[in-house]
């Protein structure tokens, strides 16, 4: 959540960042009076409270007709400190649902704008000329048939619509690519983590999954939890309600997990093989640092799964998305769409969000400064979410007889072979 003192003393500028998200801006207005309401029956318990306390001191010194009164004030002044605390958290319960509808002040430097005003910051790499190669290329699914490394049909059978089973090169490839994350992660610095993808309301909600996205998340009612879309979710949580020691900052940890996703809303698109899908193998980049840091940190990242995407000779843009198309907890997140020569465009293959203080504040996570104990900011950056990644490399490194060629990079991960063979 944001800052209660800048919603207080500078409303205009969370209007502002409502209407650029293209939220409600009435809703700042709301959490105002629901702020005042509060505010006003805390006071008025305290107050209450506060007689009630100095008269119980003066019933032990009065006398006769005195104490009787001063006993009578106390039987009604009981009655009135609980009807003032029940004020206090009904007002209280109305101001924290709507303030924790507010999203990330959005940062001035994003693009304003919806889904499709992104601005394009970098073209890296060219796409194949395949007409001059002379063949048409195919598409990752006819490609992973071929290969023997996707199977659609039998993922359908036994899980339905959008699942699907990686096969013999298929799972050869993914396990490579895992191992080529990990590998870049550590040379990076990063501690590497294999969370839980089942997490607690507290956890899904503290990064913000539970608003916007919750029509997107799967979840367990008989047990209470949720399966992950992100091992962002319980890396954020990893520090919830701590304080982190002095000087420990910044924290960085690579997380590897299944992601899970309803994909609600998107009926009838991607339909074919493995680019939109429940469910996928993620590795995932997070950072806990000093807010004045962030937007540093958030630079890395985005340097980070540049380097990565390149040393997989994948062709790529890199996009500053528009303030609308933000998540709730992204105050500015930057994509990187790679080629798809099938689509004859760019799609997303990673995405690095920074979430300021907003996601720290929602889950408890402060650190000490040498200006006191204060928020940190959080960032989260995908590494490599595999199937796409793996559609990726399939149909920019197809080759004329149906075979794959390996980038030399990813090599040493898989055996050293240097392509991928159709099976007989």
């Amino acid at each position: 959540m944001i800052d209660p003192a800048v919603l207080r003393h500078d409303p205009d500028r969370v209007r502002q960042s409502q209407q650029r998200r293209g939220e409600s801006v009435e809703l700042v207005d709301q959490v105002l009076v629901a702020d005042e309401a509060r505010r006003a029956s805390i006071s008025r318990f305290e107050t209450l409270r506060a007689e009630q306390k100095s008269i119980g001191k003066d019933v032990a010194k009065a006398t006769g007709d005195d104490k009787a009164a001063l006993l009578a004030r106390t039987k009604s002044l009981a009655a009135d400190v609980k009807q003032a605390q029940a004020a206090v958290d009904e007002t209280e319960a109305v101001y924290t649902e709507l303030f924790k509808q507010l999203g990330n002040l959005v940062i001035d430097a994003v693009p304003t704008g919806g889904e499709d005003d992104g601005v394009v910051l970098e073209t890296v790499g060219t796409p194949r000329d395949f007409a001059a190669e002379g063949f048409t290329p195919r598409d990752h699914l006819e490609l992973g048939e071929m290969l023997g490394a996707i199977d659609m049909a039998r993922g359908a059978k036994v899980s339905g619509s959008r699942f699907y089973y990686l096969t013999g090169q298929g799972a050869l490839l993914e396990f490579a690519l895992s191992q080529f994350a990990l590998s870049k992660a550590l040379e990076w610095g990063f501690t590497p983590m294999i969370p839980p993808s089942l997490v607690k309301p507290s956890a899904m909600e503290g990064t913000g999954f539970l608003g916007q996205a919750a029509q997107d998340v799967y979840h367990l009612a008989e047990d209470d939890l949720y399966l992950v879309g992100t091992a962002e979710v319980p890396l954020a949580a990893y520090h919830s309600d701590e304080i982190l020691a002095a000087g420990s900052l910044p924290l960085r940890y690579a997380g590897f997990s299944p992601a899970f996703r309803r994909e609600a809303g998107s009926y009838g698109k991607d339909t074919r093989g493995i680019f939109r899908v429940h469910w996928f193998d993620k590795w995932e980049l997070f950072v806990y640092c000093d807010p004045v840091d962030a937007e540093a940190e958030h630079a890395k990242l985005l340097a980070w799964e540049k380097e990565f995407i390149t040393a997989l000779e994948i062709p790529f843009q890199v996009l500053d998305v528009a303030s609308g198309d933000l998540g709730l907890s992204a105050a500015r997140k930057f994509d990187c769409y790679g080629w798809l020569p099938t689509q004859d465009r760019y799609r997303e293959i990673t995405s690095t969000s920074n979430c300021t203080d907003f996601q720290a504040r929602r889950l408890g996570i402060r650190s000490r400064f040498a200006d006191g104990t204060r928020q940190v900011a959080t960032l989260n950056g995908t590494l490599c979410a595999m199937t796409r990644m793996i559609i990726m490399l399939l149909e920019n490194h197809q080759q004329a007889d149906g075979s794959v060629r390996i980038p030399a990079a990813l090599q040493p991960f898989i055996g050293g072979r240097q392509t991928l063979e159709p099976i007989a």
